[in-house]
């Protein structure tokens, strides 16, 4: 899979996509990168550590986060987005999931569009990704947690999305699925979610994990938000063993390892 002017080795290999928030109010790290000097020095740190994508968001997502205009989101990611393409050689992703930010977003730089509504949200969106021919990211969420039989309906709703995409003339290379932990699922939703994680291949797209400092993680080890480095990196490597090419972080180095590690001991080649 091509990402930017880089090519991913999407059955064999599990990458890293290291998080930027420059907003406010995130969740984990609200407020301590939205700075243009500290967001760069962000960045180059978690390049050091091994990110191969950054993901900049301007609007937090967790939960009782307070919306934001798109003017508003696209005022706080295009500039970054702008001078991360002018200093750095890594692809770029943006997290929205509103087509007018994403489009002003990759015509900044972005070269991926990170949507945490898998296009259901802004009907915009999808066409968005489509003119610009834009890798993007479609993540399972619902505004409840209300299924028949959770691992069906939320196989079947993920499918939605790829329909979305392909109505609207995104190509099958383009996309990215994420099973959402932590949006429309309870907590024994999310662990089981990542216990069955292999289902997602059988829709047949890349999957990228997001778990990095969750309240799955939070709940499990009865843990504060900043104390959850560990239990991601479990989160990670079973993401690995169970085939996720791509693995959404805060904590890059640690995780980076913990992937390498489980790429040895599974005998893919790493070097």
């Amino acid at each position: 899979m091509k990402i930017g002017n880089r090519e991913f080795d999407v059955t064999n290999r599990t990458y890293i996509m290291g998080i930027l928030n420059v907003t406010p109010d995130s969740f984990s790290d609200g407020g301590k990168w939205n700075t243009m000097d500290h967001a760069l020095k962000h960045a180059e740190a978690m390049i050091a550590d091994g990110a191969d994508i950054l993901d900049v968001g301007g609007e937090s997502t967790r939960p009782g986060h307070t919306p934001v205009s798109a003017e508003e989101e696209a005022a706080r990611v295009v500039p970054v987005i702008e001078a991360l393409r002018k200093h750095f050689d890594v692809p770029i992703s943006v997290d929205t999931y509103k087509g007018s930010v994403a489009d002003v977003a990759v015509q900044a730089g972005a070269d991926l569009v990170n949507d945490v509504w898998g296009l259901k949200y802004d009907p915009e969106m999808a066409g968005v990704i489509a003119k610009h021919d834009a890798a993007c990211c479609l993540m399972h969420n619902k505004a409840n947690t209300e299924y028949n039989n959770f691992l069906i309906d939320m196989l079947a709703e993920t499918q939605e999305c790829v329909n979305i995409a392909r109505k609207a003339g995104i190509k099958d290379e383009r996309i990215i699925l994420d099973p959402g932990v932590g949006f429309g699922k309870t907590y024994e939703m999310n662990l089981e979610t990542m216990n069955h994680l292999e289902l997602f291949q059988h829709l047949g797209f890349p999957v990228l994990l997001g778990t990095s400092r969750k309240s799955m993680i939070g709940l499990a080890l009865d843990l504060p938000v900043d104390q959850r480095v560990e239990g991601t990196i479990a989160t990670s490597v079973i993401g690995v063993m169970k085939g996720c090419a791509f693995i959404r972080v805060h904590d890059v180095k640690e995780n980076k390892r913990a992937v390498l590690m489980t790429e040895a001991i599974l005998g893919r080649n790493i070097k």
